[in-house]
């Protein structure tokens, strides 16, 4: 493997890791050699994705947390803090989907928790032991709808808005004390978050022929720009919103 894209010796915590694009992350990291604290609100100890990142000679730790429990985040980042992870993909995230004239408020309140504050609350104790040595990969998941303002999805637009930045902030005053901060942008990704799109013929048209790559991304779509955010590759990138679109945003 090129040293660059090196991961072995490395710590990762991958938050929303149980299935879809953070499962992807997590293999993709161990696969370049990093072991994997995984976190997602109903992860076991036997999911897939431990499973996978072992077999590919790695170590895997779980731990289950709603991150829309803030002390339940709190005391998952003491916890991590102390663990002095290498890497934060901060990938868990949520989505309601209702007209923003009827949008009940107490999805917007959870959207924003769980895709937002939980998120820079615990990039707050994980990043703590980075700064304190010099070195250090915090990576968030933004989105398209970090750029755009999407249909009946209010909470998560302004949560994945935000995203973009708390990145260009934290980098702003990390970057000078070595640790990078980027965001990877997927666009219409095949997971559950996109079950109900893709469930829907006009809609799913529509955004098809948007995409000049032509086809719904992967969730190992996003591996490349994983790893290379979270090495040595990127160590002079911080700031950035990386967009992994089949071209969505260049049409």
């Amino acid at each position: 493997m090129n040293a660059l894209f090196d991961l072995h010796g490395r710590l990762a915590v991958v938050t929303g890791a149980r299935r879809g694009i953070g499962r992807a992350m997590a293999e993709a990291l161990a696969a370049a050699g990093a072991d994997i604290i995984g976190v997602s609100a109903r992860l076991r100890d036997d999911d897939e994705v431990a499973t996978a990142v072992r077999r590919l000679g790695r170590s895997f730790e779980g731990h289950a947390v709603d991150f829309a429990d803030r002390g339940a985040v709190l005391a998952l980042g003491a916890v991590l803090a102390g663990r002095a992870p290498d890497i934060l993909i901060n990938n868990a995230g949520t989505i309601e989907r209702a007209p923003a004239a009827t949008h009940p408020l107490q999805w917007w309140d959870r959207v924003i928790e769980v895709d937002l504050s939980s998120q820079f609350a615990l990039t707050q104790l994980v990043a703590g032991p980075m700064l304190e040595r010099g070195s250090g990969k915090v990576v968030f998941t933004a989105s398209m709808l970090s750029f755009q303002g999407g249909i009946n999805v209010p909470g998560y637009t302004a949560a994945k808005s935000g995203i973009a930045g708390v990145t260009r902030a934290l980098a702003n005053e990390w970057a000078g004390r070595g640790v990078n901060v980027n965001a990877i942008a997927p666009g219409y990704i095949a997971t559950d978050n996109t079950e109900a799109l893709r469930a829907d013929p006009e809609r799913s048209s529509s955004i098809l022929g948007r995409i000049p790559a032509g086809r719904w991304g992967r969730p190992d779509d996003l591996a490349g720009a994983a790893i290379f955010l979270c090495s040595a590759a990127s160590d002079y990138v911080s700031g950035a919103i990386l967009a992994v679109d089949g071209g969505w945003l260049g049409r």
